[in-house]
């Protein structure tokens, strides 16, 4: 029995998706639940997996190619008896090889190759690597993300006597696409940058108090939660209760409307190799330390797989971003709409500061917020990072809730 393959139902925020890959072409031999094709939108990947168990009859979209929800993407001839056929032909077309060659052939699955993550797949198209030729390090074999990287990195073999030896002075360029999420994102910076009043302000924190409560209670705190007390459940926390008292700063304009949130949903900015990532911690005043680590340790293994959703990324009504992560001193971050404000992290340093006469170091942190002028005043927006920077220097404050 014949079954086709279609787009999925996509969200009403994506209209259409881009084809990026086929992992099968017509005639191979596919598995229940085998991903087939990934699916580029505006800010995920998705997977479209084999509904049955057969052999892939035939592409409808080729790579590129723009798809809808509900669109056919190809058929599939079901049952084992189906596959059986084509996998006896390429065996009957295969030349005969040497024991020692059928050896070699046999050890090949064991690098996993058809076990890429969407991820690794994507790293090993654009970077032109045949994953055959890597050794993988993974379970039985098989080849990671990771491997990829290195053999990437890794020196070319050395050109034999005959290669021709490359021109003194010249300066190759090469002339690539931008991915679908690429240029979104540069769209909707554009936008962002062409749409709102936005301003920054800055000021400095002292993390002195943070430092030794993750020193103190770290140990603890793994233990109990299975997971490491960071600076960034910190700020989460502090953001939320400064959510609460500066309401402005977490709303949103629409049109001649100011849209008030009586909730902090707070995206995360998490880069991955294909561009920036917001996932969204949904009702974050209501989460606690351990909740916060967790959800960003999620975040970050999935993005890093390919696993981040579109429900991950829709909504929320306040960006923390950390260029420090990168060795960012100082920033001014893009407001991302419709929301009206992000926060921005940096790197932390120690610095001599002046308390009480007199001069100490201190691990010191800059933090900025950009905002839209449009709705927030300048007060507002100030008042807001200094109760950032009271909550950071007094975080016992945060455990007690005042």
């Amino acid at each position: 029995m014949s079954l086709e393959i279609k787009v999925p139902v996509l969200p009403e925020s994506v209209s259409d998706a881009t084809i990026a890959t086929w992992h099968k072409k017509p005639g191979d031999a596919v598995k229940r639940d085998e991903n087939l094709v990934d699916l580029e939108t505006d800010k995920v990947v998705l997977e479209v997996p084999a509904p049955a168990d057969g052999v892939l009859k035939s592409i409808n979209a080729e790579t590129g190619a723009t798809v809808t929800s509900g669109e056919l993407l190809g058929v599939i001839e079901e049952g084992a008896a189906a596959a059986a056929p084509a996998a006896e032909a390429k065996k009957a077309d295969a030349p005969k090889a040497d024991k020692k060659a059928e050896k070699t052939e046999a050890k090949a699955p064991a690098k996993g190759v058809e076990e890429l993550s969407p991820a690794g797949r994507r790293l090993a198209t654009e970077e032109k690597i045949d994953p055959t030729q890597v050794e993988g390090t993974g379970r039985d074999g098989r080849v990671t993300k990771e491997d990829l990287v290195q053999h990437a990195k890794a020196p070319a073999p050395a050109a034999s006597k005959s290669a021709v030896a490359p021109t003194p002075g010249n300066r190759p360029e090469e002339r690539v696409p931008m991915t679908r999420m690429r240029a979104k994102i540069a769209e909707r910076l554009m936008h962002s940058k062409n749409s709102i009043a936005m301003l920054t302000s800055f000021n400095e924190v002292n993390l002195t108090e943070v430092a030794k409560m993750r020193k103190q209670l770290g140990e603890q705190f793994m233990k109990t939660h299975g997971v490491k007390l960071g600076f960034m459940s910190f700020f989460v926390k502090a953001a939320a209760e400064a959510l609460k008292r500066y309401p402005v700063v977490n709303a949103s304009v629409d049109d001649n409307d100011v849209i008030y949130h009586g909730y902090q949903d707070i995206s995360i900015a998490v880069s991955t190799d294909r561009g920036l990532l917001t996932p969204v911690l949904r009702d974050a005043q209501d989460m606690s330390f351990a909740d916060v680590e967790k959800a960003i340790i999620d975040f970050a293994t999935r993005a890093r797989e390919g696993g981040i959703t579109l429900e991950d990324l829709q909504g929320g009504t306040f960006t923390i971003t950390n260029g420090g992560t990168f060795g960012s001193l100082f920033s001014t971050p893009i407001v991302n709409p419709p929301q009206s404000a992000i926060l921005g992290m940096h790197t932390i340093k120690e610095r001599a500061i002046v308390e009480n006469g007199q001069v100490v170091a201190a691990p010191m942190m800059y933090i900025a917020i950009s905002y839209d002028h449009r709705i927030i005043d300048g007060k507002d927006a100030v008042l807001f990072l200094v109760d950032i920077k009271n909550q950071l220097e007094n975080p016992h404050t945060m455990l007690l809730g005042i």
